[in-house]
């Protein structure tokens, strides 16, 4: 019986020292998700801005039709899906959901590898996919909690680049859109061609201005830019929802290890009781055979 009393307090120390840690955990989260919702605000500034310009500069491509290669829609021989994941585990059900999602999107919306082209940001996406025998194209780690632009840029920056060069024909960015600190929803974005450009967003003006230089030079540099920000949003928002699978995931890791401890020392007290009692039963059943 000793040796049980020993075995089960070793367990709730053990089991301590697990909450304590995963406790630690969820804060460092909690904070990280702070200044990353703060990130992603900011961020839905510039975007809602950088929206309004380029639907005001295009508004009558939108309506009439375009020759801007960023808003003609090919036809599709190739999809390149850009994958965001976390570089490590402990993030719940965060990485499972999307991939899940985008598994059963590439059974049922393509016949063969040769149709598709994987982008992965985050080393479980990238693993994922090539334990599967799914070449994956170009893939990003370490990504920092709350990631610059310049740490993405080069990617990004290829991504559509090789879209206009028609190294494929459509780009989808895949991730996990943050919509609070329980909740997440998977969302797969077309971001190339654009096609999410609303003309009725356009703000009417009674003046007409000229351009410097021509309008169609700086479509050719806006709308490369404003796909650029619109992967880096999703990208941000992702990372968000990172942070918020995280703290969830610690959470509940930190009120199993609580719930543990309170059945361990149940158990504990009810051997000890056992023991007393036997302890006290040897000594009664000895006295009494002196008598």
């Amino acid at each position: 019986m000793p040796a049980s009393l020993n075995e089960i307090k070793v367990r709730i120390a053990s089991t301590k020292k697990t909450s304590q840690i995963t406790g630690a955990m969820q804060m460092v989260s909690a904070a990280k998700l702070t200044k990353s919702e703060q990130h992603t605000k900011h961020f839905q500034i510039y975007a809602q801005k950088v929206r309004a310009i380029t639907t005001d500069l295009i508004a009558s491509e939108l309506s009439e039709g375009s020759s801007n290669p960023m808003l003609i829609k090919r036809p599709i021989k190739k999809t390149a899906y850009i994958v965001i994941t976390s570089d490590k585990g402990l993030v719940g059900g965060y990485n499972s959901t999307i991939l899940k999602a985008v598994t059963q999107m590439l059974e049922d919306d393509h016949d063969s590898q040769e149709e598709y082209v994987i982008i992965a940001f985050g080393g479980m996406g990238a693993d994922f996919f090539k334990a599967r025998g799914i070449t994956v194209s170009y893939e990003l780690r370490g990504l920092s909690d709350q990631p610059s632009f310049d740490e993405v840029r080069k990617i990004v920056n290829q991504s559509v680049t090789f879209y206009q060069n028609e190294l494929f024909d459509e780009l989808y960015v895949c991730y996990n859109h943050h919509v609070n600190s329980l909740t997440s929803q998977v969302r797969v974005e077309k971001m190339l061609p654009i096609s999410d450009l609303d003309k009725n967003e356009a703000t009417a003006y009674h003046q007409s201005f000229e351009l410097e230089p021509d309008r169609e030079t700086i479509l050719a540099q806006l709308l490369p830019q404003y796909a650029e920000s619109m992967i880096y949003g999703s990208i941000i928002d992702a990372k968000t929802a990172e942070h918020a699978a995280g703290m969830a995931a610690m959470q509940a890791a930190t009120d199993n290890a609580k719930n543990v401890i309170n059945d361990l020392t149940i158990q504990y007290n009810r051997a000890r009781q056992a023991a007393i009692t036997q302890e006290i039963t040897e000594i009664v059943a000895g006295a009494s055979a002196l008598d």
